[in-house]
């Protein structure tokens, strides 16, 4: 396993090129990211819970609320891709908190998507997934990997909106308490309307964008509002592996409300702009598990992010 930040660095390079090697020429011609390529950028609040703040002494959970920035999107790396794709069928939601502009910007970004399965729990395995996604061989690789099994036969229903989807980190955190009480959680962001899929037969009469032009239409109404949810840990659970879930019956802490109250404006120019949203919680409070797809992901937006902004 790559530990030094060298291999953490090589080992990212390869998962972009792999991603370049499956979307290449797409992604060249719409200086798409390689990650989750079509979206769009909403802006909001964020309102703690008092049980937030009990967790962790990270800033946002200590405020009455906090200006949020956030990207709803479809999977893969193809910016035209349809809504109703079942190939690409995992969607994401990245939320920045903006913490401080004065006298220096400071922020922390929480990345979420629709699936709590992940294909690989280790850099090697990582790799080695997307190198079967480039090559056409992930069924010979699924049969002497199992986690990567459970991702791709776990159900991913088609949404019926955005604003009713629910995502998860993947990964674990680490709170750190102002008594320096450490607890390690998952986030979870479900929406407070409620969850709701539509059927192969819907969303195959759907149009292209048809998450997007519903999103527009609900900000009409009013905010759409997801819960920001912690699933605790316990003694004995693993929390360097993603892969391996934890029980269904561990408590779940509501952190707070995140409240999108529109689309931020030149949405698509900023998506060019903004570089790309960091698993890395680089916050007082928050620190990551010790699982090592954290700094990986982290390092594969940054390589993606910087070949977008240089071209």
């Amino acid at each position: 396993m790559s530990t030094s930040t060298k291999g953490i660095d090589e080992d990212a390079k390869k998962v972009v090129d792999l991603f370049r090697d499956v979307f290449g020429f797409i992604l060249v011609l719409e200086l798409a990211r390689s990650f989750h390529a079509k979206g769009i950028l909403l802006q909001g609040t964020f309102r703690p819970t008092p049980e937030a703040s009990s967790l962790s002494t990270a800033p946002h959970f200590r405020r009455h609320s906090t200006s949020v920035i956030a990207r709803l999107s479809n999977s893969g790396g193809v910016p035209t891709q349809l809504d109703a794709d079942p190939a690409n069928n995992q969607n994401g939601l990245a939320l920045r908190f903006l913490l401080s502009s004065f006298p220096r910007r400071e922020k922390t970004d929480i990345a979420t998507v629709s699936t709590p399965f992940f294909p690989a729990g280790n850099v090697p395995d990582g790799v080695g997934f997307f190198r079967a996604l480039a090559t056409y061989k992930v069924e010979e690789f699924i049969r002497t990997h199992p986690a990567a099994a459970a991702f791709i036969n776990a159900p991913k229903p088609f949404p019926a909106s955005f604003a009713t989807q629910q995502f998860f980190s993947i990964n674990a955190f680490k709170f750190v308490g102002k008594d320096h009480k450490e607890t390690y959680i998952r986030y979870r962001i479900m929406p407070k309307d409620g969850v709701f899929h539509l059927d192969e037969k819907e969303a195959a009469s759907k149009p292209p964008n048809y998450l997007c032009d519903e999103l527009v239409k609900k900000l009409e109404t009013g905010p759409i509002e997801y819960e920001l949810l912690a699933q605790i840990a316990e003694a004995g659970d693993v929390t360097d592996d993603c892969t391996v879930h934890w029980p269904e019956t561990r408590k779940l802490v509501k952190l707070g409300v995140v409240s999108l109250e529109s689309i931020l404006p030149d949405s698509d120019e900023e998506q060019k702009n903004l570089q790309f949203f960091d698993p890395v919680p680089r916050v007082e409070g928050i620190e990551t598990s010790g699982d090592p797809l954290i700094d990986l992901r982290s390092v594969a937006y940054r390589f993606s992010g910087a070949d977008r902004r240089a071209a």
